[in-house]
């Protein structure tokens, strides 16, 4: 009897494994189907997805059909890993972005933050109309679907924005479409007030951060308000010590700025070259790459951490603090909000609601009544 009397039944699935796109080889156990991948060289044993597979690269479809057609029934078509994550069907290939997104993202020079944020928004966006042609979609339809996006994901206000900009983007900038075309609703803005951490807070976090470089990091961010990429793009030639001033290159809405350069930072920039010397951006990574974004945060919370700071620590908190200390010990609105690099005054004045000056000029009656007593 031929082994195709009884022939073992074989699925092929495009998965991904430690972020590498592969095909999955599934079927019942067979010894000699197994031996005949121990032998091709190229099949390993994933105990993750208890399955054999090929990197993708490696695998030639004509080739592993007739190599084991003779043994194995092997289904039609390549299935895809039902278990994958839309991140991880991007990164093996199997979702696509349209022609065109990518490339006009990069052109109108969005960061590189926002072009990872709509491209995996977008992405969600294909795959939840994987049926049906992206052009014929009505603005109904796209309503429900970030209202399904809200009741069963609960996602932000932020992040239904984000959605609704990566999306938006598609048709008015890719396809050349109106605006009013697509006139998808919006939420309505959230007041919320900023994380704020007091001077003294600030203060422990740099005096319990003992390596140089981690400190000068935390004491750059603070004391010029930047935002953490900002502080990331800074090049050593953007320090200029002679007018006090560090430049900040194509910020938020790809403007430059100036920002104050304080005796203290600079100080602690000069101690920080002498031990690390960077050769082109001021806070540089392995290889003279830019530091980076993930180890920021770290750096961060471990100094919030130290210094027995309860609340949540994280980068940008140094930025709103930074601008209520400045309001707090009367710097002029306008000032503040040239350093931060807002378009809006408005945006600045929500420190005006957390700033404890507005409090402190008034006399809370429970410490009369107290006093009465």
């Amino acid at each position: 009897m031929s082994a195709m009397d009884n022939p073992v039944r074989l699925v092929l699935v495009r998965s991904v494994i430690n972020d590498l796109p592969v095909i999955l080889i599934r079927f019942k156990w067979n010894v000699q189907l197994i031996s005949m991948l121990k032998e091709s060289g190229i099949a390993r044993w994933s105990q993750e997805k208890r399955a054999w597979y090929i990197s993708e690269k490696n695998f030639d479809e004509i080739k592993f059909r007739e190599k084991f057609g003779s043994l194995a029934c092997i289904y039609e078509g390549i299935e895809i890993d039902a278990n994958l994550s839309n991140s991880e069907k991007l990164r093996a290939g199997i979702w696509n972005l349209p022609a065109g997104y990518l490339e006009k993202l990069k052109i109108r020079r969005y960061s590189e933050s926002t072009i990872k944020t709509y491209s995996a928004y977008f992405l969600d966006y294909m795959i939840a109309f994987s049926e049906q042609d992206l052009n014929a979609i009505t603005k109904e339809q796209i309503n429900s679907y970030i209202l399904s996006l809200i009741k069963d994901k609960r996602i932000s206000v932020s992040q239904q924005n984000q959605r609704i900009n990566a999306i938006k983007f598609y048709y008015e900038k890719v396809l050349g479409r109106e605006k009013k075309y697509f006139n998808i609703d919006r939420p309505r803005h959230e007041k919320k007030l900023p994380d704020i951490i007091s001077k003294a807070e600030v203060s422990s976090m740099i005096k319990k951060t003992k390596n140089i470089k981690h400190r000068c990091i935390i004491v750059v961010i603070y004391s010029c308000g930047l935002r953490r990429s900002e502080a990331l793009e800074l090049r050593l030639e953007d320090i200029d010590s002679n007018r006090m001033m560090i430049k900040i290159r194509g910020a938020k809405g790809k403007k430059d700025r100036y920002v104050q350069l304080a005796k203290y930072t600079l100080d602690i920039l000069r101690e920080y070259y002498k031990e690390y010397r960077p050769k082109e951006w001021v806070f540089e990574g392995q290889g003279g790459m830019k530091y980076s974004a993930e180890s920021i945060v770290k750096i961060i919370k471990h100094a919030g951490k130290m210094a027995g700071i309860s609340k949540r620590v994280y980068p940008h908190i140094l930025r709103h603090s930074f601008a209520t200390h400045h309001l707090e010990q009367g710097t002029d609105l306008r000032y503040i909000q040239e350093w931060l690099g807002h378009n809006s005054s408005k945006t600045t004045e929500i420190y005006t609601h957390v700033s404890k000056t507005n409090f402190d000029q008034f006399h809370n009656p429970i410490d009369g009544i107290i006093d009465s007593e």
